[in-house]
């Protein structure tokens, strides 16, 4: 079993051709839901009162929900908006209401799960969560531009605690101070991250781990609607498939990297959660398969 702790979210997202107003969204939700096709994964969240019933049931649909705790208050919310090339994304507005002062506790069958991610959560909380794990194999964490302008050195902390950091290109440079990536991946692996793997959006990643560099395409896509969450699906999917193999072997980690690029591929071309949603296993095997065809030299 993979356990997932981060937020869930009802996110207003504003793109150019359309606005979405308090959809089901957050790090953990995209990141739960995109594992969820690979292996069976809890959910360690809040929610408010005011969160709807129906997306409880599509959480309950796809996800173990023994740690999702529902508080009196109202639910994090968070508000964005896309450029035209839907390449920049300003936050207009995060509110973080019940998330503020979460005290997380991790249910006691979840304890026994190998596989932890956490997603872009205050790392001190982090931090606390990791230790309540009876034997994890593997961990992996996230973070964003938010935690490392105001926690930086519990950010550094958290790197050291867990045995991967997924970030995004420009979110490596503002946390290493460094401008060439390999040298960010270099620094958070003396940190003590023993994998690195930093996300670049449409372009793919990179994974680092020793002195391997491995390079993935982005799937190549010619209609992307809204990228919100692909970074969290490519994570989710990620470890997802590393927790169906129950392995850990470099071979493995490459070939979840491209699981990762898959499954972020789907979250953008729909709105919200739906690319996730209307996948088969089929449909990943697919586009596995084209992937393998377009990077095949």
């Amino acid at each position: 079993m993979l356990t997932v702790f981060g937020s869930t979210a009802l996110d207003t997202i504003r793109t150019p051709k359309k606005i979405l107003k308090d959809v089901l969204g957050g790090a953990a939700t995209f990141a739960a839901i995109s594992a969820s096709n690979f292996v069976d994964t809890g959910l360690i969240a809040v929610v408010g009162k005011d969160f709807p019933e129906r997306y409880h049931q599509i959480l309950a649909k796809h996800l173990d929900l023994q740690g999702l705790t529902i508080k009196d208050g109202k639910t994090f919310r968070y508000d964005g908006s896309y450029d035209k090339t839907l390449s920049t994304r300003e936050t207009l507005k995060t509110e973080l209401n019940v998330l503020a002062d979460f005290k997380p506790t991790v249910p006691q069958e979840y304890k026994k799960s190998q596989f932890v991610y956490l997603a872009n959560n205050d790392p001190d909380q982090n931090l606390m969560l990791i230790k309540e794990f009876d034997k994890v194999k593997f961990s992996m964490c996230d973070t964003i531009e938010f935690w490392i302008s105001t926690k930086r050195e519990s950010v550094i902390k958290m790197i050291k605690a867990v045995d991967a950091v997924v970030i995004n290109d420009e979110e490596a440079k503002l946390l290493t101070k460094e401008f060439n990536l390999i040298k960010c991946a270099k620094k958070m692996m003396e940190w003590g991250a023993k994998y690195v793997i930093i996300k670049k959006g449409e372009h793919g990643s990179m994974m680092f781990f020793d002195d391997v560099v491995f390079p993935s395409a982005g799937f190549s896509l010619e209609d992307v609607v809204d990228p919100t969450g692909a970074g969290d699906s490519f994570a989710g999917a990620m470890i997802g498939y590393l927790a169906s193999k129950n392995s850990v072997r470099l071979s493995e980690i490459k070939k979840a990297v491209v699981y990762g690029n898959v499954l972020g591929s789907f979250a953008v071309e729909r709105y919200g959660l739906d690319g996730l949603l209307q996948i088969s296993k089929t449909d990943i095997m697919k586009r596995v398969k084209l992937y393998e065809k377009m990077i095949r030299f």
